[in-house]
């Protein structure tokens, strides 16, 4: 079999051509770190890393949720903090009133400050986020959700309570609604409000006015305390999904650790293992040149 000159210079060329190709490809994947270019150098591999960081994205989207509702449900424990600190004050203010020496302007003095802190509940119910969301009037976040009434506040909210995806298979409230805050468990706090602002008004002449006041304050006070139980009762709800947000950030900071850990198992490269090759495919472009050029020189006039 006769080889030609010119099948010598292809032959020798395609084998330089492979091993530059062979050296860029491994240049190129030290230089960006990943052992794979494109999903061809390792299908199998490849799909597996799609299907893992599609895995890793969605954690991350669980995370950013699970912000949103902490910081709400924060928000939502500073109002009630606030509405327990108003009460207590309330409460103390309506026990004082049951003292027979106060006189009518006495106790009118008190009326006047339960009214201030019937506006100071009310902004409390009607408290925002710092995107103007309304915290307590369940779906209707864009409306107020109470408004004063001659006899307490009308709630213009529903019951819904928002619920956002935290985890894989969890949803969670971010809010309770209003109407369960402020008029639940027995009790209606504006209400309450309103019959001790005009009990502590009205004048006390008669022994039977008196019975009636101190009657009218007894009343109160339970209603008070029971406003005050169920204040409690949201809050350790609040308190208990503050704490499961807590342990759901761990656990999925865990696996986004984890969903890093196989991705860079899967695409980054083994830096002393390239470098090796690095040095070989070097050494291969060489003796590949070299041996082009002595076949190159090869020519029957070398023999005349």
């Amino acid at each position: 079999m006769r080889i030609s000159t010119q099948q010598i210079f292809d032959g020798g060329a395609a084998r330089m051509g492979d091993v530059q190709t062979a050296l860029a490809k491994l240049q190129q994947q030290i230089a960006s770190g990943r052992r794979m270019l494109s999903p061809s150098d390792d299908p199998v591999a490849a799909a597996r890393a799609l299907e893992i960081a599609q895995s890793q994205s969605i954690n991350a989207q669980y995370a950013d949720n699970r912000t949103q509702v902490k910081n709400a449900l924060g928000l939502v424990d500073g109002s009630l903090s606030g509405v327990t600190d108003l009460l207590q004050e309330i409460r103390s203010a309506v026990v004082s009133a049951d003292n027979p020496t106060f006189t009518d302007s006495t106790r009118a003095a008190l009326a006047t400050e339960l009214t201030a802190r019937f506006q100071s509940m009310l902004n409390l119910a009607n408290a925002t986020d710092g995107s103007g969301n309304y915290l307590f009037a369940g779906f209707q976040s864009d409306t107020r959700p109470f408004v004063e009434t001659a006899t307490g506040a009308n709630y213009q909210g529903d019951a819904g309570q928002q619920l956002v995806q935290v985890d894989t298979s969890r949803q969670m409230a971010m809010s309770n609604s209003g109407q369960s805050v402020f008029q639940g468990g027995g009790q209606d706090i504006f209400q309450t409000l309103k019959d001790l602002i005009g009990l502590l008004q009205t004048p006390v002449a008669t022994p039977a006015a008196q019975t009636a006041l101190t009657s009218g304050l007894a009343t109160g006070l339970t209603s008070i305390d029971l406003a005050l139980t169920n204040i409690s009762t949201v809050r350790a709800s609040v308190g208990t999904r503050m704490q499961e947000i807590q342990s759901l950030d761990n656990a999925g900071s865990s696996r986004d650790i984890q969903y890093s850990a196989a991705l860079s198992d899967i695409q980054d490269l083994d830096y002393t293992k390239a470098l090796t090759q690095l040095s070989l495919q070097q050494t291969a472009l060489e003796a590949a040149q070299q041996s082009f050029v002595k076949t190159a020189n090869l020519s029957l006039f070398n023999y005349i």
